[in-house]
């Protein structure tokens, strides 16, 4: 298995239904990793670059969870992301450091994922709404592996719960 860093944007983990779920499925397992921001940093002020991009140099697989805000990311990892993937590090001449690891998005949205489409009620795919972070991914020379995502949360069922929490860990594991 590969070595997996999650790095987790959720702002308030204590009432997640999905990626409480989510998360609860692999914490067990010895090759992950799971990084929550909103618990490491009580302020973006406080990201500590230097740590971070260790973690980030120990591990093959990144994969950047969160529930969908606004249609993006919450705000925490647009920060994260300014501050750790910086010029030297992440790109420019000698930035090379994250060039062949994989990144994948895992999300969770309210809607269900068949309303993000040209047609759907969200009138965008999410690969669309995350154009910006794939660029940044794709920027870096790392290998942009996809989307992962539980829709429907707003709503969900237990029994879709479930569904969505075994899909997540058999994605985590096969792309390992």
């Amino acid at each position: 298995m590969k070595k997996t860093l999650i790095v987790l944007a959720h702002p308030n983990m204590q009432e997640s239904v999905v990626n409480k779920a989510l998360i609860e499925t692999i914490k067990d397992e010895n090759e992950i990793t799971v990084h929550d921001l909103y618990t490491t940093y009580t302020t973006v002020e406080n990201i500590d670059v230097a740590q971070e991009q260790e973690l980030l140099l120990a591990h093959e697989r990144i994969i950047f969870q969160f529930p969908l805000y606004w249609f993006s990311s919450p705000a925490i990892l647009k920060e994260w992301l300014d501050k750790v993937f910086a010029y030297g590090f992440a790109y420019g001449h000698e930035g090379t450091k994250l060039v062949g690891k994989e990144a994948h998005i895992v999300v969770s949205a309210g809607s269900p994922v068949a309303e993000y489409s040209a047609e759907g009620y969200n009138r965008f795919t999410l690969e669309e709404y995350f154009l910006p972070l794939k660029a940044s991914i794709l920027y870096t020379g790392m290998e942009f592996k996809g989307i992962f995502a539980v829709g429907g949360a707003l709503g969900i069922t237990p029994e879709a719960l479930a569904q969505g929490a075994t899909d997540y860990k058999n994605f985590i594991l096969q792309n390992s």
